[in-house]
């Protein structure tokens, strides 16, 4: 595993590290778009005095804060880059790959570096349809085992966001609402179920989440952000989901078919709401960082 010294640094001093993902790079939008993201989350996370920490698998190694010219690497591969969650990393590693980590395959990054903050756009959940295809996003495991709180504007839209809320009860992971008293639906703000509880500011979530560690070292939280500008585009949603269920697709591929399709069918207006949602999450994770720092320190 290769750590930057910035990034190493900040972790032997105890100071705030945020980690990004890259399969948003990668993935996540097209020409360019997922770059431009990448590098103002970074700077969203400096400007609120954190360290950022974008994970990636470069020629068989993990790398852990990435530079310029990498970032570059994973938006000119494009979806030729492999999609890595946590089950893919060991394969991504032995056979020198260039991997983009998900939320999943960053947390277990996190998880070996002590990382205990992590922003992202949406997190992947249960499926629609599950009960025939059992298509549930490793991410959801991922969060429950790692000592992690990660910053995301809810489950994406395409997934049952009802079934995603009652796993993660299931797996007695806290969700904290953002100043909503409702679990975001990553495009709108509004329409999910009942968070477990509402949190008004950076230090109080702070509070819990050491208070959460203290009594369950091992288990993460999902702190839910409301998109700002939200937009309701369900029907169109419905239509993408529709039209890739009729294609076969599943697993991995999923995602990144319906929120392609839902880009074209949105006139692109589905784009700046998720690019807006992703470096706003990823200052509130600093936000929230440096308050836990700052507890810690008390």
């Amino acid at each position: 595993m290769l750590v930057t010294e910035e990034v190493a640094g900040a972790l032997a001093q105890q100071r705030p590290v945020v980690a990004l993902e890259t399969t948003l790079v990668s993935h996540g939008f097209s020409e360019g778009r997922g770059l431009a993201a990448a590098v103002e989350s970074e700077r969203r996370v400096r400007e609120a005095g954190a360290t950022p920490a974008t994970v990636g698998i470069v020629d068989g190694a993990i790398h852990v804060g990435l530079t310029g010219a990498e970032l570059e690497r994973f938006a000119e591969a494009g979806t030729s880059a492999r999609k890595v969650g946590a089950r893919d990393l060991a394969a991504c590693l032995a056979q020198g790959a260039l991997g983009a980590t998900t939320v999943g395959g960053t947390l277990a990054v996190c998880r070996q570096l002590g990382i205990r903050f992590m922003g992202t756009g949406g997190i992947g959940g249960v499926h629609r349809g599950f009960a025939e295809s059992m298509d549930i996003s490793g991410d959801l495991l991922q969060i429950a085992r790692t000592p992690a709180v990660v910053v995301a504007s809810g489950p994406k839209s395409l997934l049952d966001v009802g079934a995603t809320g009652e796993l993660l009860e299931t797996l007695a992971v806290p969700v904290l609402g953002w100043q909503t008293a409702t679990l975001p639906r990553f495009y709108a703000a509004e329409g999910g179920p009942p968070v477990s509880a509402v949190v008004s500011d950076s230090p109080e979530v702070a509070r819990i989440c050491r208070a959460h560690w203290q009594f369950d070292g091992a288990g993460g939280l999902l702190l839910a952000r409301p998109p700002i500008g939200g937009i309701d585009i369900d029907v169109l949603i419905d239509e993408a989901v529709s039209r890739v269920r009729s294609q076969n697709l599943a697993g991995q591929a999923v995602t990144p078919a319906v929120l392609s399709l839902v880009h074209e069918l949105s006139g692109g207006r589905s784009v700046e709401v998720n690019r807006q949602l992703i470096e706003d999450n990823a200052a509130l994770a600093a936000e929230t960082a440096v308050a836990y720092a700052q507890l810690q320190n008390s």
